[in-house]
């Protein structure tokens, strides 16, 4: 059963890194191009559009995708139990669509910074729809990741190629928007055709509607106090800058974006597992993933911080153009939240919420609403974008402080774990390494190619040298791995 279950977890981790990966490689061929033609002001109506939709989507998803996780994932193998639930959640969701769009359209009609835009804001507001009818919390909760990355990646490869088809002017934001939206939850729509499969589609009856309400508003709240902090930063510097403002922070977001669903990436497929554990009462097994987990996102996330914030300057006018250089800066305040991220997805969603604790999250994350609210509030009238960043910064170190204090006994022997000593002298030698890069005067794509290869290679190797156990247990796995297949060969 041991075995199954690793197997089991490797194979999800496979699928969801596909899956991030296919998040990475579509911005990394769509975004030059589409920066470049629609620039900091058309990049900035959409991505404004995108963070004031969101608000909206919050309340119609209240605490739903996490909360339908954990719940589905403990009655997952009584398909009458799970049927019911999934029933019951789902038409708790249809009901607050239906608030939030009434919500919406009252905005769309009485706030003239919604109505410059009002037909992107439309095309945007779908985003409620497909979140709604894709229960995408059920397919993770059964741990659905093969049927997830390919039909995502389906969706992506079609939008990139509409991307390119339609999007050649400045104007074409309102395009834009809605191949946004189709890569995003398009595939939502095939997720309602095939639910099917997993639950009855016969209305049960006897829904008990009130167990479910509690839990859910507690992640709600949770959900409303982290978009709060990460989408008010976009929303202020639309409101008082301008799209031109936000066009520059979207940039440097973006990348801080990709490389944190690549940070996250394990912590994604253990939280149905890790809830398993709990409810079943194996704790040797729910602590050892959770260790594993911490030392991977470490491991990981301290590299692509300093590379990206030692080469901002390329990676901006990689992805975006000439015409960013207000991204810069900001994007080298903003990089050091990948870290702590990375921790706090561990701590809060993968330790607390399997645990019960959603209020200790929802603690932290309106603590760091509030103090982010606060500083966009001192500094985005000076400091635009660089205020958003900064505010979204402190923001995180003060949801990982609260989690911390809060995990601290369980925490606490996992960090002392963690070899900081091989991971520091590999972040030095790596940036000795590939700094240099930078004085050749190379094309932008050069410059990354060459200092990437340098700098994550020689920082690899220096764990390697230091015998850092996650990474031997990754050779092992490779090199085991090889030689069954050449044994598989032979025979």
């Amino acid at each position: 059963m041991k075995s199954a279950n690793l197997r089991s977890i490797r194979f999800n981790f496979i699928m969801n890194s596909i899956l991030t990966m296919s998040s990475f490689i579509f911005p990394l061929i769509s975004f030059p191009y589409v920066s470049r033609i629609l620039m900091p002001e058309g990049m900035g109506k959409v991505t404004f559009a995108i963070s004031v939709i969101s608000y909206f989507a919050m309340f119609a998803q209240l605490g739903i995708p996490t909360y339908g996780i954990r719940t589905c994932a403990k009655i997952r193998d009584n398909k009458e139990e799970l049927t019911k639930n999934v029933q019951e959640i789902f038409i708790i969701n249809i009901i607050m669509s239906f608030v939030a769009y009434i919500a919406f359209f009252i905005a769309l009609s009485t706030v003239p910074r919604l109505q410059e835009s009002k037909i992107l804001f439309l095309i945007v507001s779908s985003t409620i729809l497909f979140n709604t009818i894709g229960v995408e919390w059920l397919y993770k909760a059964l741990e659905q990741y093969a049927y997830i990355t390919i039909r995502s990646m389906i969706f992506k490869f079609v939008a990139l190629i509409a991307m390119f088809a339609l999007i050649h002017q400045q104007s074409d934001y309102v395009i834009y928007g809605g191949i946004s939206i189709l890569a995003a939850v398009g595939s939502n729509l095939l997720n309602f055709i095939n639910v099917r499969k997993y639950i009855g589609m016969r209305p049960v009856g006897n829904y008990n509607f009130k167990k479910h309400m509690k839990p859910i508003f507690v992640f709600f709240a949770m959900s409303m106090a982290t978009t709060v902090y990460t989408n008010l930063d976009k929303i202020m510097l639309g409101f008082i800058k301008n799209d031109e403002e936000v066009g520059y922070y979207y940039a440097a977001v973006k990348i801080k974006m990709i490389l944190v669903s690549i940070v996250t990436s394990l912590g994604t497929v253990i939280l149905p597992r890790a809830s398993f554990y709990i409810e079943h009462g194996f704790q040797d097994e729910f602590l050892r993933i959770t260790q594993k987990t911490l030392n991977f996102v470490i491991i990981l996330a301290a590299p692509l911080t300093l590379y990206f914030m030692i080469f901002a300057r390329s990676g901006i006018f990689f992805l975006s153009g000439n015409a960013y250089e207000g991204a810069v800066f900001p994007m080298q305040v903003i990089m050091p939240t990948l870290l702590f991220i990375g921790m706090t997805n561990i701590m809060g969603i993968q330790i607390l919420v399997p645990k019960g604790k959603e209020k200790v999250v929802l603690f932290s994350v309106i603590a760091g609403a509030i103090v982010n609210l606060i500083i966009n509030i001192i500094l985005i009238p000076n400091l635009a974008s660089t205020g958003a960043a900064i505010g979204t910064l402190v923001a995180e170190i003060v949801v990982f402080i609260a989690q911390y204090i809060a995990l601290k006994d369980i925490i606490m022997p996992m960090f002392s774990k963690i070899h900081y000593k091989s991971i520091l002298l590999g972040l030095v030698l790596a940036t000795l390494a590939s700094i240099w890069v930078m004085g050749l005067g190379l094309s932008n794509f050069f410059t990354l190619a060459i200092s990437s290869v340098l700098f994550f290679a020689v920082y690899a190797s220096v764990l390697n040298i230091f015998k850092e156990p996650f990474v031997i247990e990754l050779k092992g796995q490779v090199i085991d791995k090889y030689i069954k297949k050449k044994n598989d060969q032979k025979n």
